[in-house]
């Protein structure tokens, strides 16, 4: 006999540091969450080597659900720059992006971070809406501008992907 929980919770989300060996995995997952870009599962893997301090795996029952991909800038390390966000359909509708990046920029490695940056195109809807919402949600100022141009970086092959820098509360006083 089955014993019939009446809740509808859904099941807990747990955030880490990938591992070396999650590289694949999280290859699978980018892979499954179209439009997204895929790169190279070898590009995952060094993601998960390198850069972990900077990047959040998120899994519901030890199955990834969620992903980021960031690092600080090499000559300013006041600014973290994502590089993708995926989130599994199983995941979605539950400001899971948004926890995932409250979650990076507490760890102790971002604590000089006062600055979020990534590019985005125009037409990419869920990704302004997240960086919208988080950008909200730590009293942040978004601001955009054209960067990679389809025609100067892309040879025509993909539309222009815009900086949207998030300046953080804090400097956002400090500037004042």
């Amino acid at each position: 006999m089955h014993k019939i929980d009446g809740s509808n919770q859904k099941p807990k989300i747990t955030f880490r540091k990938p591992l070396r060996e999650d590289g694949s995995a999280i290859w699978e997952l980018i892979a499954s969450c179209h439009p997204l870009d895929e790169n190279s599962m070898y590009c995952n893997l060094i993601q998960c080597d390198h850069f972990s301090d900077t990047c959040v795996l998120a899994e519901m029952d030890g199955e990834p659900v969620g992903w980021i991909s960031a690092y600080l800038l090499p000559d300013d390390t006041e600014t973290l720059f994502v590089w993708q966000v995926a989130v599994s359909e199983k995941a979605r509708g539950q400001g899971l992006g948004t926890r995932m990046l409250q979650h990076l920029i507490e760890r102790e490695e971002c604590e000089g971070v006062n600055r979020l940056q990534t590019t985005i195109t125009l037409d990419n809807d869920a990704s302004w809406a997240l960086f919208g919402k988080f950008s909200s949600s730590i009293d942040g100022k978004l601001s955009s501008q054209p960067y990679f141009r389809r025609d100067d970086h892309f040879d025509g092959r993909h539309a222009t992907e815009h900086m949207v820098t998030i300046r953080f509360a804090e400097e956002l006083k400090r500037a004042a």
